[in-house]
């Protein structure tokens, strides 16, 4: 197999934009190592990944002896884990055959390693210092690694369900408009055959029909020509994808030059209130290193490499801690700033009603439902949203009815007032019904059969 080229493989393999440890130090021998791997065809990236793992669970055992010699080489195999961990991808995007398992197997080794690796690297510093600083350091490394990387995929997740939304809305409001002027374009083509029929009747007449036909044509174009025309839908386009394939050009200047219509800003904010990031990731960006300087990757190498050759790993672990806390912060704060413009750009393209934060009165249950004023009827979007329930859904759909006394009624013929002490008259404060009396005599005659029985 012919040699590879250093500098084709690297341009082909490597990101565009990385942490500044894997540019600096890992990169140039990775892709040493990935011109020589890529020779041999049972080299396949799910079996450099497997490698990765052994490899680094080999200095998690060195870490767990705790002695000096063992540190430092236990530092080195970490680092050896985590350049076959780059060569993987590397080889992936070179020959072609990355797979979606692949993806996920390494990732999850990542967090196998970084766990192994904590609780040795800490384990070990125990059981010859027997101080409990090393235990909690143990908690914080793996807390902190989970943090880091569960919060960045879920904010990956938030922003391309923001673009999503923003999509479907602009193409929902883009296909209304195309509407509206389809149907527009078919009023005037109706006028416009009504016009071409006066036309040739009157033409038909006077004997000029071919001439002001032709002059009516040019005046009013077909509408199949004008709705072409307006077909042509320019594309949503965001201003993060245009400064990731130009890094070196300003955010103004690529949104007046983009020709793509549309130009979609999540992070007009941030960048409106730190002017200064942009030069700093523009000047980065030339070097291929990513603005955040303090990442997960740079974590794991200050602790598993930095923390183990100078001999001071609480300390180590407690400063990358503190700088890992602090960037996380300003992603947390700058994903804030770009809820804050999705929903302004959400509010342009399709206002939010007014009744946007409050509840419908009919989902309220019990008898305060009566307490409602009149006038507080319900919008007809928020009924479509939460229509009222069944009355045998809530048994408090109705008011129960208020019991009121009724008035006292003189006893009609035929009818008296009973009560356990005898009938008598009720008394004002008494709201008694009448209960029919029936007066029954009794007569003493036998009966016919001669039982001698009286009924």
């Amino acid at each position: 197999m012919r040699k590879l080229s250093v500098r084709a493989v690297q341009k082909l393999t490597c990101k565009k934009r990385d942490a500044w440890w894997t540019v600096l130090l890992v990169d140039p021998v990775a892709t040493r190592m990935l011109c020589w791997l890529a020779r041999f065809r049972f080299v396949t990236p799910n079996r450099v990944t497997w490698a990765a793992l052994f490899v680094g669970l080999g200095s998690a055992g060195l870490f767990l002896r705790g002695d000096r010699m063992s540190l430092i080489i236990g530092a080195a195999l970490y680092h050896l884990s985590f350049i076959l961990d780059c060569i993987d991808g590397k080889l992936a995007r070179l020959k072609g055959n990355g797979s979606v398992f692949g993806g996920w197997l390494d990732y999850v080794f990542d967090r196998i390693r970084v766990l192994f690796c904590a609780l040795a690297l800490m384990g070990g510093q125990y059981l010859r210092t027997h101080e409990a600083y090393f235990l909690l350091a143990a908690l914080v490394v793996v807390f902190l690694d989970m943090l880091r990387y569960v919060d960045a995929l879920q904010i990956y997740k938030m922003r391309m369900s923001m673009r999503t939304k923003i999509e479907k809305v602009t193409a929902e409001r883009k296909a209304a408009e195309a509407q509206a002027e389809a149907q527009a374009a078919a009023e005037q083509a109706a006028q416009f055959e009504q016009t071409q029929r006066l036309l040739r009747a009157r033409q038909a007449q006077q004997g000029r029909q071919a001439q002001q036909t032709h002059q009516a044509q040019q005046a009013h174009p077909a509408p199949q020509q004008a709705q072409a025309a307006a077909g042509a839908e320019p594309k949503v386009v965001f201003m993060e994808d245009l400064l990731r394939e130009n890094p070196g050009i300003e955010a103004d200047v690529l949104k007046q030059h983009s020709g793509t219509g549309e130009v979609v800003d999540l992070h007009a904010q941030f960048r409106g209130r730190f002017p200064w990031y942009t030069r700093v990731r523009q000047a980065l960006l030339r070097s291929r290193i990513r603005p955040h300087l303090i990442s997960g990757i740079e974590f794991q190498m200050f602790i598993f490499i930095v923390g183990p050759l100078i001999g001071q790993i609480l300390w180590t672990t407690a400063v990358s801690a503190v700088l890992l806390g602090l960037f996380e912060l300003v992603i947390m704060y700058k994903f804030w700033l770009s809820t804050r413009d999705f929903t302004r750009v959400m509010d342009e393209l399709a206002p939010a009603p007014q009744t946007v934060g409050t509840v419908a009165d009919h989902l309220f249950a019990g008898r305060h439902r009566g307490r409602v004023p009149a006038a507080a009827v319900p919008p007809a979007d928020v009924e479509e949203r939460f229509p009222a329930p069944q009355p045998y859904e809530d048994p408090g759909f109705h008011p129960y009815p208020q019991p009121e006394p009724e008035p006292y009624r003189q006893p009609q013929p035929g009818y008296a007032y009973v009560s356990p002490l005898g009938s008598h008259a009720p008394t004002d404060h008494q709201a008694t019904q009448p209960i029919p009396v029936q007066v029954v005599q009794r007569v003493e005659q036998p009966w016919t059969e001669g039982d001698g029985r009286l009924r």
